[in-house]
């Protein structure tokens, strides 16, 4: 009776641990270098969540974070990454350009720029990366502006954060 209860004990283990929840998150911190005029913008992701994302959207072969990764992998970050970021600053569009990435553990690093920015007024970041896979995505901002530092949590339900520093 002993040895079932642990048969038992271990057969309803790895059920529980394929139907717990799992978080979605990204985090991208946002910080203005202003003796090189530069916005620097740093999204970590999740591997397998912008992995499950590229090969649903761009190329279902694509594998991340492998020795052998497709030459079309940078190009699909990128694009997809300028797309879903979105920023204003001083009331107009920024450009974003995707400078590229690394793998650390199960985390992607992602290394955009906007540069010859001379000064900020206001600032507007839209963050829509990952809400057309995950509905429970939440993309946590963090802000280093003008000497003040600032977080938003944005969701696909409201998913824009806006500093003013006037």
């Amino acid at each position: 009776m002993k040895g079932f209860k642990y048969l038992l004990i271990l057969a309803v283990i790895p059920m529980f641990a394929f139907t717990m929840h799992k978080y979605y998150v990204s985090i991208t911190e946002v910080e203005y270098i202003e003796e090189k005029q530069s916005v620097q913008i740093i999204t970590r992701i999740f591997i397998d969540d912008l992995e499950r994302l590229i090969r649903m959207r761009y190329d279902e072969n694509i594998t991340l974070a492998t020795e052998n990764e497709a030459d079309k992998t940078d190009y699909y970050i990128g694009k997809y990454l300028t797309e879903k970021v979105n920023i204003k600053i001083n009331g107009k569009q920024a450009k974003l350009l995707f400078l590229g990435k690394e793998y650390e553990n199960d985390l992607i690093y992602c290394y955009l720029e906007i540069p010859n920015v001379a000064l900020i007024n206001s600032f507007e970041i839209t963050n829509h990366v990952l809400f057309d896979v995950f509905s429970d995505q939440k993309n946590i901002v963090r802000t280093d502006i003008n000497g003040q530092k600032k977080s938003f949590i944005l969701i696909k339900q409201n998913d824009k954060g806006m500093l003013n520093f006037k």
